[in-house]
């Protein structure tokens, strides 16, 4: 499905996501901080062991709207209205993949929304006199709401409509509110179709000469994996104008220094538990703070037309207890939900570059002191089930990667980093480490490969496995990379 990154950040769905509050004032109002409790949820669902820091937030969000919490008797397998909803959540994926379910299939998927429409599934017991207390056409809510997602402008009607049903998702009104152990879980893994490997080549293996679609290879181009002499110099003289700063951006010996993500679901995924892993390891500095402020359901697109979108990541932060005047360094990893919509290569690929290089321009404005910025492109999707983001999109990402690296490089650059060209408008902006392989076939320049069991049911989100392939590629390359390793690692 186009409209999430994560299905259960689009919080209109028919099956099971855990229902959360959207708005700032809900947050408030409870301190709750929902996005962080839907990513907490997420792990959760994927099977993750929370820390216990972690599962007492979690546990804190779930009281307070009002769901079961962790320990308490749930139904597995078949429910009280005799639906076996693993199997119906796997049917209903498959048709709004857009496969054309057999007569069977699409009876039993009939009996669990009628069971769902009577208060049966999930065992909610006797029927209710009021099934649909709220009143929503829940089929019209998903499409606007998958259209809000994707950018689209709504009609004034359409928007208050859309408003009206998540309000009721927020009064407990929503389809699927019943929660339980298997709520969300429509990702859960692995994948039973796809390709285990696809006829592409890791850009980082195409070497001078060599050629995807007319476009050379190489991270930086002309088969080239190292930055160009003068777009490296840049990012040394950011580096050391890298210092620890004070909650107002001044510098101070009790300072931080602010390394923040920014993308969809599959980057908090994996920055989230990157995040774990270089905050426990003894040699990242002490005052360096990482803050994941990726969202599911929010990508590039998102970034660049919705405000709310940066105040969560300004609620993250606070979490934190750092401050935007602190945020040095970013991770942009993202996507364009449904990339086939844009166009086949190279037009999709200049869309999402374009829209990264308005994040650039957006991220100087919102974080004043950011210097740095490392770009990566997607994770291997030929598992992938859906138009989400398979194959060979996740792949051709890459090159809106090079493009905006290449674009800054030239005089005149809207997204010029360089002093001596005149106002600084953008980070310096390099590849961070790049993260696609074949599959199980890998690439050249490491053991990097991507399994089945590495995605989770949907065929794009990692699961746990990949989601520590890419912490481990992210803290290797902070730790090592010469324009990362002084900042990142203690002196």
């Amino acid at each position: 499905m186009r409209y999430s990154l994560h299905l259960c950040a689009a919080a209109i769905v028919l099956a099971f996501c855990f229902a959360l509050p959207a708005r700032a004032d809900d947050s408030a109002k409870s301190g709750i901080d929902w996005d962080r409790a839907k990513t907490l949820y997420q792990r959760e669902q994927n099977g993750e062991k929370l820390s216990a820091d972690d599962q007492a937030y979690l546990e804190k969000a779930k009281a307070a709207r009002g769901q079961p919490r962790a320990g308490g008797d749930q139904p597995k397998g078949a429910d009280a209205g005799g639906i076996d909803m693993q199997r119906v959540r796997a049917i209903y994926q498959r048709q709004q993949a857009g496969e054309k379910l057999s007569a069977e299939d699409q009876a039993y998927l009939d009996k669990a929304k009628a069971a769902r429409g009577q208060g049966q599934a999930r065992g909610e017991g006797a029927p209710q006199k009021d099934a649909n207390p709220s009143g929503i056409d829940w089929d019209r809510a998903r499409k606007l709401h998958q259209q809000e997602q994707n950018g689209e402008k709504l009609s004034a009607d359409d928007q208050a409509y859309l408003d009206k049903a998540k309000a009721a998702i927020r009064n407990g009104q929503g389809p699927g509110n019943g929660g339980g152990k298997d709520a969300g879980k429509r990702n859960s893994g692995p994948p039973t179709g796809g390709k285990t490997s696809v006829d592409l080549t890791p850009l980082t293996d195409l070497s001078k000469g060599e050629k995807y679609k007319d476009r050379d290879g190489g991270l930086y181009g002309n088969g080239e994996n190292t930055p160009p002499a003068a777009q490296l110099e840049l990012a040394h003289a950011a580096v050391a104008a890298i210092k620890p700063l004070d909650a107002a951006g001044a510098a101070s010996a009790e300072g931080k220094i602010v390394l923040m993500s920014v993308g969809m679901s599959n980057t908090t995924m994996e920055f989230s538990k990157f995040k774990q892993i270089a905050d426990a390891d003894a040699r990242k500095a002490a005052d360096l703070v990482v803050v994941d402020a990726a969202q599911g359901g929010k990508d590039a697109a998102a970034w660049v037309n919705s405000p709310a979108v940066w105040e969560t990541a300004d609620s993250r932060l606070a979490a934190a207890g750092v401050t935007p005047q602190q945020v040095q360094v970013i991770w942009i990893k993202q996507a364009l939900m449904g990339p086939a919509k844009h166009g086949e290569f190279p037009k999709h690929a200049e869309d999402l570059k374009q829209d990264v290089e308005q994040i650039l321009l957006m991220a100087k404005k919102h974080y004043p002191n950011v210097k740095l910025a490392y770009l990566s492109s997607r994770i291997y999707a030929g598992f992938a089930g859906t138009q989400l983001n398979p194959e060979p999109y996740a792949y051709e990402s890459a090159f809106s990667v090079r493009w905006v690296i290449q674009d800054q490089m030239k005089p005149g650059s809207a997204i010029n980093a360089d002093p001596a060209q005149g106002e600084v408008k953008a980070p310096v902006a390099l590849w961070g480490p790049y993260l696609w392989a074949n599959g199980d076939k890998g690439r050249k320049i490491d053991s990097l490969v991507y399994k089945r069991e590495d995605l989770g049911g949907d065929g794009t989100h990692p699961s746990d496995s990949a989601r520590q392939k890419v912490a481990e590629l992210l803290l290797n390359f902070f730790t090592t990379d010469e324009t990362a390793k002084p900042w990142f690692v203690k002196k």
